[in-house]
């Protein structure tokens, strides 16, 4: 965000463009900065809760009262967690045409908090749920009926939270003038209070909320939920006069769409030679446009090619031809793809957090004194690792890593990112062995046809695998945020959001995938399969090192793809100084129009 206000400043357009409830300018003293942006931090908080504190118990809820299949009851948990971060893009979609993100964040808040409702009505009321089961009897799986409420209450809250995560960190950075230097400094102590305020929320969810689950009631931990959220709401609505809206700009996706469709059209047609023949909008000078000319992806360039017929006056539209910025732009999200790719395996390893390791848990001594600890609570471990990060962070990680990388911040971005990456890998190997000693345990001790029965082993076993997942979160869940809002143009914020919101779901759904092809591959009629219903006679071990193989290879292609990236400051900086080194000298020598490339 500071890079985009240092480059908006110095061209010039350095105004605070802010508009109040009624659209008109709004007055920096009576609206914006801390205090509004804290009642948006609350509602995410609020989000958060729910979000987690369904989705970190949802898996036990599933196998133990429903009675679904181990590997269905997963895929259910990591496709509704997968829905609600994918529908991001559709939230980013409508706040940039049609919404602005206010009316985004009060609508979609409202359906997740209806979502949550019915799921607290349907885990209190009997007829919504299968009839406890019966020793030595086959347990009665959920009805049809049974399913299509529990499936509508998850997906309304999926589509609630999709479409408030996609606004509420731009409105909350919304609240801040990017062209005033103290507001610009107090966004980023935002952002990092904006994801202190999800991890607390995390951490209540993982230890209240599950708590009262387990031990008090189903309807009471979803119902409190509820209450947050409707409670988070009617305070954000009543503190509607002291926000500050920025105007629906249009979709980018309309945007990247008229740059492939231009460039498609005009694919006939030879590129000029000298940049400065295509199109700029107003035929100002090149070098002064918004982002430099580069190189990569000239087959773009063509969507910018001026036709002989074409006459000034009668330029077709834009989807026929766009600017030489608009184009550049879409390269700059062309550019940011391998990095994104390579990103969503970390959240494919987070999914099995909150379904097999839970699983895991369950099957484990989890005693302390006369106190059980609920299985769900175990990611409490993981919570609090991404809070130590975080505390540790700015006092002792970054100027430890300031000394070895060079860098202001300590580590980049892009270091960030692989460091997540590497610990969700060794977090993969923690699991498989944590599960190999699981099974050799459950043999020795004759329970292998025991399938509810607890091995004689501490869960504590598994504290390594949650504090690495929740240590590699810290590094690269700032890192994605900082990296895909950072590197996207101006104009993209709220799909730059989206894109690694993306990063979450395509996680969540490889993880589903990659769960139903290994049950597939791997059960017989004489074998249970590595994903058994009965973790005794499954292989779980197996599948966790099949995930780290996984994750070392995508590990292996993210640095390269790293070491390829170039920082659009970086960019910018080489077009400026190449700017520099064409002024006129005082003779008044004429200079070249080149622009870098």
């Amino acid at each position: 965000m500071e890079q985009n206000g240092e480059q908006n400043s110095s061209a010039g357009a350095a105004k605070f463009e802010a508009l109040d409830f009624k659209g008109h300018p709004a007055d920096k003293a009576t609206t914006g900065r801390w205090f509004p942006a804290v009642v948006i931090l609350g509602i995410e908080m609020c989000e958060r809760l729910a979000t987690l504190g369904i989705s970190v118990n949802l898996v036990t809820y599933l196998e133990n009262t429903m009675h679904l299949p181990s590997a269905q009851s997963a895929n259910i948990v990591t496709n509704f967690l997968g829905t609600s971060f994918i529908l991001s893009l559709f939230g980013g979609f409508l706040a940039d045409t049609f919404l602005g993100r206010y009316l985004t964040i009060a609508i979609f808040a409202s359906i997740q908090t209806l979502g949550v409702g019915v799921l607290t009505i349907s885990t209190a009321l009997p007829q919504f749920r299968p009839d406890p089961c019966v020793p030595n009897e086959q347990c009665e799986e959920a009805d049809g009926l049974q399913l299509f409420v529990l499936y509508l209450s998850l997906y309304l809250t999926a589509l609630g939270t999709g479409g408030l995560k996609s606004s509420v960190s731009g409105f909350g950075s919304d609240q801040f003038d990017e062209n005033d230097d103290k507001e610009r400094r107090q966004m980023d102590y935002f952002f990092n209070r904006f994801f202190f305020c999800i991890s607390l929320g995390s951490l209540l969810a993982v230890t209240v909320l599950v708590y009262i689950q387990d031990n008090v009631g189903r309807p009471w931990g979803y119902g409190i939920c509820a209450v947050c959220m409707l409670t988070a709401i009617l305070i954000f609505l009543e503190r509607t006069r002291t926000y500050r809206f920025k105007k629906a700009t249009g979709s980018p996706l309309t945007q990247i769409l008229q740059v492939a469709v231009a460039s498609w059209r005009n694919r006939r047609l030879k590129l000029p030679a000298d940049v400065g023949q295509l199109y700029d909008g107003n035929k100002a000078s090149l070098s002064h446009n918004r982002v430099p000319h580069t190189d990569q992806f000239r087959w773009l360039d063509r969507a910018a090619i001026i036709e002989s017929s074409m006459e000034e006056s009668s330029y077709p539209s834009r989807w026929r031809l766009c600017t030489l910025s608009t184009v550049e732009e879409v390269k700059i999200i062309i550019r940011m793809l391998p990095i994104w790719a390579t990103t969503i395996m970390f959240w494919t390893i987070y999914a099995q957090m909150v379904t097999f390791s839970v699983e895991q848990a369950s099957h484990m001594n989890r005693n302390m004194g006369s106190f059980q600890i609920p299985a769900a609570s175990l990611t409490v471990f993981f919570v609090s690792a991404i809070l130590v990060t975080i505390a540790l962070y700015d006092r002792i990680i970054m100027p430890l890593a300031r000394g070895w990388t060079g860098h202001q911040q300590g580590f980049t971005t892009l270091h960030k990112i692989g460091l997540g990456l590497a610990l969700s890998c060794l977090a993969m190997v923690a699991a498989a062995l944590t599960e190999k000693k699981r099974l050799q345990e459950a043999r020795a001790h004759g329970l292998l046809d025991k399938p509810n029965s607890s091995v004689p082993m501490t869960v504590f076993y598994l504290v390594p695998q949650f504090f690495l997942v929740g240590t590699g979160e810290a590094f690269i869940y700032t890192g994605q945020l900082d990296f895909f809002i950072r590197e996207s143009p101006p104009g993209m914020k709220t799909m730059s959001t989206g894109l690694f919101l993306s990063t979450l779901a395509l996680g969540f759904f490889l993880s589903s995938l990659l769960v139903s092809i290994v049950n597939h591959v791997t059960t017989r009629s004489s074998h249970p399969g590595w994903l058994s219903n009965n973790l005794y006679r499954g292989r779980l071990d197996k599948f966790y090192w099949l995930v780290a193989i996984m994750s070392l290879v995508n590990f292996i292609i993210y640095l390269i793809f790293a070491k390829w990236y170039t920082y659009k400051d970086t960019v910018m900086a080489k077009h400026l100084n190449f700017q520099e080194s064409e002024k006129p000298d005082e003779k008044g020598d004429q200079t070249s129009k080149q622009i870098i490339h």
